[in-house]
């Protein structure tokens, strides 16, 4: 990596940090590209040159989140050793990123941009995504005998569908209730999924 690209990927980083502070103080909508200029100095057409848009410099942000999020995920999913931890601790890890800054900005955003067909896009590969991780920690519970072999790609679906249909319910909810609510959900899941015997040492676990 030359000097020039470096010096490029910190200035498009400085972009990116200072555009999340302003739309989590301000919101998405309220947030211009002038706003954007004045906090970091940059003019217009720098911004314009890293991002082509305000639209897509959000969804960087909500790209580089994700990316934190698997981080985060493949550091705790080798204390998880069975299917019951992974999902449990799944649906609490959802559960956790509810309170992340830019939960609220991102239903915000989705609300005014959905017409994008480009928006549109990144949604779906984002949920494709979502489905194809949860797929393989399906399909390694399936070789290790802990489900009976089905569906993966079904299973997986329904898991995501959960997850998100759970997101726009726990938006209502203090935070006590929300976990309650996720753990509750990842008992239900496993109670459809699991052998007998695993999934009642785990939940008796659980229910001490």
């Amino acid at each position: 990596m030359n000097k020039k690209h470096i010096q490029s990927e910190q200035t498009k980083r400085g972009i990116l940090l200072a555009a999340g502070q302003l739309f989590r103080e301000k919101g998405y909508s309220a947030t211009s590209i002038e706003d954007i200029v004045a906090i970091t100095g940059k003019s217009k057409g720098n911004i314009y040159y890293h991002f082509g848009s305000k639209e897509a410099l959000f969804l960087y942000l909500l790209e580089d989140w994700e990316k934190e999020w698997r981080s985060s995920w493949l550091e705790k999913e080798p204390l998880l050793s069975t299917f019951s931890e992974k999902i449990d601790g799944l649906f609490q890890t959802m559960a956790n990123d509810m309170y992340h800054p830019l939960t609220n900005v991102m239903d915000e955003f989705l609300s005014k941009e959905w017409n994008n067909t480009k928006i549109q896009a990144s949604v779906t590969n984002y949920v494709e995504g979502h489905i194809a991780f949860i797929r393989d920690i399906i399909e390694v519970a399936m070789l290790d005998g802990e489900i009976a072999v089905d569906d993966s790609k079904s299973l997986a679906t329904i898991l995501e569908a959960m997850i998100q249909g759970l997101g726009l319910m726990a938006s209502r909810m203090n935070g006590n209730e929300m976990k309650i609510l996720y753990r509750k959900a990842a008992q239900v899941f496993l109670q459809g999924v699991l052998n007998p015997k695993p999934y009642l040492s785990w939940y008796y676990n659980q229910t001490k």
